[in-house]
């Protein structure tokens, strides 16, 4: 009995293997420098209302132990808080309100810092329903990028969004050179 449950449980885990999805491989094109893997992140998650998004194009780009850290001010409390999402977890939160809204978030000013293989990217970005409509949202990502030699990989996206209390300071509003 227990060499049949072995078996069974041995061709279980043998089957769940060949059917296991292998994440995608990045496009070199979306990693292979700080600019690349800017430009496809905030293209990864734009499109129209209910426009499927490439979800694995967006895990590619991500460390396997990536976390995305949205912040913000609870309106009851007035508590200001963080959440890490893992890239799965934000794809799960975000997906119904694409399903519903619009979005499109683009890049207006960079700040760059880098040290031997890492960077820390200050992006303040504007977020729209549709591409010619005025932001609804402003605000700054933090990003945290690792370069190993071969690509670019994001480990931190940090963000807060723009409110009355936090306008986004003007430096942050040019790239700094």
């Amino acid at each position: 009995m227990k060499q049949t449950i072995m078996i069974a449980l041995l061709g279980l885990f043998a089957l769940q293997s060949t059917f296991a999805q292998t994440p995608k491989e990045a496009d070199p094109k979306d990693v292979g420098s700080l600019d690349s893997i800017m430009k496809a992140v905030y293209d990864v998650i734009s499109g129209d209302k209910g426009t499927a998004r490439d979800w694995e194009r967006f895990r590619s780009l991500f460390h396997k132990d990536a976390r995305l850290i949205p912040t913000g001010k609870n309106a009851q409390t007035g508590v200001v808080s963080a959440t890490a999402l893992s890239p799965d977890a934000y794809v799960k939160r975000a997906e119904p309100f694409f399903a519903k809204e619009g979005f499109y978030e683009n890049e207006k000013a960079r700040r760059v810092e880098m040290f031997g293989n890492i960077a820390h990217v200050f992006s303040t970005y504007e977020s729209r329903h549709a591409p010619a409509e005025k932001p609804f949202a402003r605000g700054i990502n933090s990003f945290q990028l690792l370069n190993d030699g071969k690509r670019w990989w994001i480990l931190t996206i940090y963000w807060q969004a723009e409110t009355p209390e936090t306008p986004i300071p003007k430096e942050y509003l040019k790239s700094k050179k």
